[in-house]
């Protein structure tokens, strides 16, 4: 049996919530949605820039770049690899799973080849 406050539905303005939550002296807890996902701190070796920041290509499937990305999803976080021809500037393989692994990478890689 449902009492009268159970099906009671009270509808105010944002104003009027932030109003009565400074009377009573609430302080609301904020939930940062970013999630670090990087460590930039750390001694390994930095690999070298093979292509220099030149990002033009004469030819398609002559050159191509990769980059890895962590997503959130309806099914919570996924990495996503992508690898990107330069001529036609566009995907031209992807991989997604759940956690970072080196076949990660590997599958978009065997993808592009194929």
């Amino acid at each position: 049996m449902l009492t009268a406050m159970e099906n009671y539905v009270l509808q105010i303005g944002q104003y009027k919530v932030r109003n009565l939550i400074r009377k009573d002296l609430l302080k609301p807890v904020w939930m940062w949605k970013f999630i670090q996902t990087t460590d930039s701190n750390h001694e390994l070796p930095i690999a070298a820039s093979i292509r220099s920041r030149q990002f033009n290509s004469a030819a398609p499937n002559t050159a191509s770049v990769a980059d890895i990305t962590l997503t959130r999803t309806g099914y919570g976080w996924l990495c996503l690899a992508i690898v990107l021809d330069l001529y036609a500037r566009r995907m031209v393989a992807w991989n997604m799973v759940p956690t970072m692994q080196a076949e990660l990478v590997w599958d978009a890689l065997n993808m592009t080849i194929q």
